[in-house]
């Protein structure tokens, strides 16, 4: 759906509004409705991200409808009485910007890219889709197949993705995070028109919304141009609850096996359960963020200089962690066999390399690792669109500003006792599902 899109650099363009700290310079508002706004101001170029996030994705699916938030995020597209399908699109293209959408999760989220004077234009097409969606009979059938045939060439045809769908399940047994985003195809199957129309009057409501706008424009410009378009859709009441059972204390180890005959390269995944950025007690979700990046962050790592350099078990090692999520989310640890080398062999040869990581964690890692951590979120900063995202992403699942601005300086403040406590806490067995990814005959 993405289209190029043409940027004029100005010459006489204003620096890139910061505060003291060396972060974005975010202001943030409420309409009367309900809606959440965030402005994020980059006057390098005349160009605007905009961005409406909804509090609800996946794991806010009904029972028995898997999938239906990635469906509907699809009908999205398939007009309003006021503009028939495709136009919005049309517009967005004719005008050189760029348009996409996703679903995760704990959120959906639609955004555009265009020149600045095209903002308010932006506006009026996503407001009016918020709240005057035209599902008719003869677009759901298709739309329906199409989701299908994604499922089809994403998971069917693809063992790696059947064995990170089956992973997901076993370390989720009760929690929705087990199912996937895209749902399961027999329940996709039965999506209906009314399935999609109770679940967008439900959750596409201005008080669920957040819109975020980074760019050449300034707060009291949005918060007119919010006010012409999305202030006069009419507030509907509370914020739709989200209720997600909890999952149970984990108290067995499980294994997972796929195999199949379009296995090119074996592989050893192993997930655990471990808090997140929003369930973490303390600093927890920042040790693990770190350790992380300590362990797995690529060739200079305690794992792959372990198994990969050391030992020659393996050809690759690595690990990262889920930290932004709503309730408890997964820390990943994976590992590619060298030649002649087990899966069986090679998972014997992690366990006994990370009963090593608690002492062996030095000093100097850790700082490079801060370094580099703190180094790709002020990169990230260069990047407006990835400032929206950041943003949008963080606040849709409940953490404000200023937990965003905050983590640089959470990061530096882990310690090598915090690092080893997560280790000695999360990384045991027993909050762990193991995959194996093999190569059958047939």
């Amino acid at each position: 759906m993405d289209t190029p899109s043409t940027l004029f650099l100005r010459t006489d363009a204003a620096s890139f509004g910061r505060t003291e700290s060396g972060g974005p310079d975010v202001s943030s508002f409420t309409l009367d409705n309900g809606l959440d706004v965030v402005v994020i101001p980059d006057n390098r170029v005349p160009v605007v991200t905009h961005m409406v996030w909804y509090r609800n994705g996946s794991a806010d699916d009904p029972q028995g409808q898997s999938g239906i938030a990635h469906f509907l995020e699809h009908l999205m597209f398939k007009g309003t009485e006021k503009h028939p399908a495709g136009e919005f699109s049309k517009v967005v293209s004719a005008l050189g910007g760029q348009e996409n959408a996703f679903t995760s999760f704990d959120y959906t989220a639609y955004f555009q890219r265009v020149s600045r004077e095209h903002l308010k234009t932006m506006m009026e097409f996503e407001s009016d889709r918020m709240t005057n969606l035209l599902l008719e009979e003869a677009v759901v059938g298709p739309e329906r197949d199409v989701v299908l045939e994604e499922r089809r060439m994403r998971v069917e045809t693809d063992p790696s993705a059947q064995l990170s769908e089956a992973m997901a399940a076993a370390l989720f047994v009760h929690h929705p995070y087990g199912i996937p985003i895209i749902g399961w195809m027999h329940e996709i199957e039965t999506l209906s028109r009314e399935n999609a129309l109770d679940y967008y009057r439900r959750f596409y409501t201005p008080e669920n919304a957040i819109l975020v706008v980074a760019g050449d424009v300034s707060p009291d410009e949005v918060r007119e141009l919010a006010e012409q378009t999305y202030g006069r859709i009419k507030a509907r009441g509370e914020r739709p609850v989200r209720f997600r059972p909890r999952d149970p204390e984990p108290v067995a180890a499980r294994h997972i096996t796929v195999a199949d005959p379009k296995v090119e390269q074996p592989t050893l995944q192993r997930l655990y359960l471990v808090p997140s950025c929003r369930t973490a007690q303390s600093r927890d979700c920042y040790a693990l963020e770190l350790l992380a990046e300590v362990i797995g962050g690529g060739p200079t790592s305690y794992l792959y200089r372990k198994l990969v350099l050391e030992r020659g078990v393996a050809v690759n090692a690595g690990a990262w962690y889920m930290s932004s999520a709503m309730e408890e989310t997964r820390f990943c640890i994976y590992a590619v066999p060298a030649e002649g080398v087990s899966l069986e062999d090679l998972e014997r040869a992690v366990d006994e390399v990370l009963k090593t990581v608690p002492e062996a964690l030095d000093s100097d890692a850790i700082e490079r690792a801060k370094t580099r951590l703190v180094a790709e979120t002020i990169y990230s900063t260069d990047s407006q669109s990835a400032l929206a995202r950041i943003y949008g992403s963080a606040l849709a699942i409940g953490e404000t500003i200023e937990d965003v601005q905050r983590w640089p300086g959470e990061i530096e403040a882990v310690l090598k006792d915090d690092l080893a406590s997560a280790a000695e806490r999360y990384l045991v067995l027993r909050r762990s599902v193991t995959g194996y990814l093999k190569k059958s005959a047939s």
